[in-house]
């Protein structure tokens, strides 16, 4: 089976010219000039590089790159996005949807060569060493970042043997605890960084998030939930005119399989275990697209 390359560009004549380089490169060219229709031919084809225009006539880059890396099916395919929107937030917002490379037009052949090298060595690493590793996010003490790393951390699940379920827990704990880092460890002081730390083995997913703060005791907190009254606390937060709330850490508890916080409270750990399959093994890393 020929090796493919897919190319989506609205531009005939950009199209037809990526297409003869990535020819020249012994690969096939798979021409595309919409976006609509990109998920069901990459399905078909299962090209090893997409070259992605930002600027299409129906679907933008950006929708078509989230849509393909949130899809176990063909997150493993790097993008490269190859387009003339150059400007730093462009760039930005090409990584937060998980675009592997990014090539400003006009180009020389050797910047698309490069890229197309790093993409490719990118998805041979990702292939051998893709069930082990730890990834570290240092963010700035916001909810928006917040948000944006946790985005970043799904696509990292989507390449585990997670189920969609438990990617929804974890989601939902890290912005739980995420959040109370900022609320109350740095007292939403956004110049604290928050610390995020992702590593994955043949078991799970552990993730670390400790903030810059003084810390506290996870045992002595009056206004927030507990297992034995879930619902006590709320009359103290009325009395301390906070808003409502305080479920944050009992929630996430109940999200993972294993909860911790260091001792001095500034750092929880939260653990994932990948499902076991009837034969009680961990269930295989995803089939590769």
């Amino acid at each position: 089976m020929p090796r493919t390359v897919l190319i989506v560009d609205d531009e005939r004549d950009a199209n037809e010219i990526l297409a003869s380089l990535v020819q020249a490169r012994g690969f096939q060219a798979v021409q595309l000039f919409e976006g609509q229709h990109v998920v069901d031919t990459v399905r078909r084809t299962t090209p090893e590089i997409i070259l992605l225009d930002l600027m299409l006539p129906d679907v933008d880059g950006y929708t078509v790159c989230e849509q393909l890396k949130r899809n176990r099916e063909t997150n493993l395919i790097p993008v490269i996005m190859v387009t003339a929107l150059g400007g730093t937030s462009h760039r930005t917002q090409g990584v937060s949807v998980g675009a592997n490379v990014y090539v400003t037009k006009p180009f020389l052949p050797e910047h698309l060569f490069k890229a197309m090298d790093q993409a490719l060595a990118w998805r041979k690493e990702h292939e051998a060493h893709g069930t082990t590793g730890e990834i570290q996010f240092n963010i700035r003490g916001e909810m928006e970042y917040l948000h944006q790393a946790n985005d970043m951390l799904t696509d990292l699940y989507t390449h585990t043997p997670l189920t969609e379920r438990q990617i929804r827990d974890l989601r939902q704990a890290v912005m739980e605890m995420g959040g109370n880092a900022i609320e109350w460890g740095h007292r939403r002081n956004a110049e604290l960084p928050l610390r995020i730390t992702y590593s994955i083995n043949s078991t799970g997913i552990t993730l670390l998030i400790q903030d810059q703060g003084p810390g506290f005791n996870p045992g002595q907190i009056p206004h927030a939930a507990n297992d034995e009254d879930p619902i006590a606390h709320l009359e103290i937060r009325t009395n301390l005119g906070l808003r409502e709330g305080g479920f944050g850490i009992m929630l996430a508890r109940g999200l993972v399989d294993e909860f911790r916080y260091n001792d001095l409270g500034n750092e929880v750990t939260l653990i994932k275990r990948f499902e076991k399959t009837a034969d009680h093994t961990p269930r295989p890393v995803p089939a590769k697209p």
